[in-house]
């Protein structure tokens, strides 16, 4: 029997009706239907736990907050349900086993050298406790040339599927032992990096149309302090509650999930953003306490638990790849009147718009597209390589004439190319918009 939601009839300090409020309200219960409804009938989801959930302070595996986790799973795999672990906690595990101080694990080098010792012993911790429940698994070490080259993100599918199609559990983590992309911060917003395994979750979500993203840490949600009742908004708790539901992400929002973890690389924003890219695919995600149990149970029964984000729009499946997954080469810097025209009026990036080229790319490289100023607005995926780009333009912006049998003549980036970000006033980083 499906449990009823009930609604508070908003009423102004006056006393009276406010529709608006009651129609807010009618709102969010049919977005939490929804949401309920969409990780009640998931057929295929990624979970990704977080190092705080992996491993313990002594260094080892926290078996009293994995085994909990790796029944669930085994029951969602018995219930039909196909399913990808994305785990962190090989770095933690390897600096455990080699009696490495936190301090140690400032040096980027020695991080590889625990991940190397650490992968080992997350693998096998994991074989042991999923083989007793019958469960078979492979581990699929990703790097992020996996997702940047988009030949090797189709072969990722190709794999990934295979393995679902066999019955197999699929295990992934960055490959920390050569990659550097998880391990090292990096502010420069032109290049795209995983940045956590949150990210790397959410990528892997997309690519396999994954209906459901269930991030596990070992907070309640998305956190925000309680108001306090009968004062004023600017009054609140010193308690903290998670915020049951969010339709959309806001500067607000992110404002509220900054800090990095304790444990981790990635932090409440980074689930933010993974959450995000879990919307922009048309599906649900969860922030949750994974150190509580029965938690994946209830989340798949639809109950209440942390906090959903769930969208009513999506991104489609190659625009999400330049948004999210591709590797940004290079830069064109365009007028205010080539701005105008892809944002206003969602036109191809003409030569004649593109005040200079900035850095090397190939055909068919995303680019980043920004406006007079230097600030990115939009990505693309390039019509030629820099150097043709670079032909076609002058100082002024005016386009000369293009070498003789090129293709698109005078369009570096197509319409069907091109991913509008962020809010153009107030863009930061990797935010594609709700176009």
């Amino acid at each position: 029997m499906k449990t009823g939601h009930f609604i508070t009839i908003p009423t102004s300090r006056s006393g009276r009706f406010n529709s608006d409020d009651l129609k807010q309200q009618m709102i969010d219960v049919d977005f939490k239907n929804a949401a309920s409804e969409q990780l009640r009938v998931a057929r295929r989801v990624v979970i990704k736990l977080g190092t705080s959930i992996v491993t313990g302070a002594d260094g080892q595996i926290c078996s009293e907050q994995v085994q909990p986790i790796v029944r669930s799973i085994a029951a969602l795999k018995s219930a039909g349900r196909q399913v990808v672990l994305v785990s962190s906690g090989a770095v933690g595990l390897g600096a455990g086993r080699l009696n490495l101080p936190r301090a140690r694990l400032n040096d980027l080098v020695v991080r590889q050298a625990c991940a190397a010792v650490g992968q080992n012993l997350l693998m096998n911790a994991y074989e042991r406790l999923f083989s007793a429940l019958d469960v078979k698994i492979a581990q699929v070490l990703l790097t992020e040339k996996d997702f940047a080259d988009r030949r090797s993100y189709q072969n990722l599918r190709g794999t990934m599927e295979k393995l679902l199609k066999l019955g197999v559990l699929p295990i992934a983590n960055e490959n920390d032992t050569v990659s550097t992309a998880e391990l090292e911060y990096q502010s420069d917003s032109t290049k795209r990096i995983f940045g956590d395994n949150d990210r790397l979750a959410a990528l892997l979500m997309s690519k396999l149309e994954a209906g459901a993203l269930i991030l596990l840490t070992d907070v309640d949600g998305l956190l925000v302090r309680k108001k306090k009742n009968g004062l004023s908004t600017r009054a609140l708790d010193k308690r903290l509650e998670a915020i049951p539901l969010v339709e959309k992400i806001t500067a607000d929002l992110r404002a509220k999930a900054a800090g990095p973890s304790a444990g981790g690389r990635g932090g409440m924003l980074s689930k933010v953003d993974a959450a995000q890219i879990a919307m922009r695919a048309g599906g649900v995600a969860v922030i949750a306490n994974g150190a509580m149990p029965g938690t994946l149970d209830r989340i798949f029964a639809g109950r209440q638990v942390g906090t959903t984000f769930v969208s009513s729009s999506r991104m489609h499946g190659k625009r999400r790849w330049i948004a999210y997954a591709a590797n940004v080469r290079g830069r064109v810097i365009v007028n205010a009147g080539a701005r105008d025209a892809i944002l206003g009026r969602k036109g191809s990036l003409l030569a004649a718009g593109v005040v200079r080229v900035e850095g090397d790319f190939d055909s068919l490289d995303v680019v980043s597209i920004a406006g007079p100023e230097g600030r990115e607005f939009a990505r693309g995926i390039a019509n030629c390589a820099s150097e043709e780009a670079a032909v076609q333009i002058d100082g002024s912006g005016r386009s000369t004439n293009r070498p003789e049998g090129s293709h698109h003549r005078g369009v570096l980036v197509t319409r069907d190319n091109i991913v509008i970000l962020g809010d153009v006033h107030g863009f930061t980083g990797c935010r594609p918009s709700g176009e």
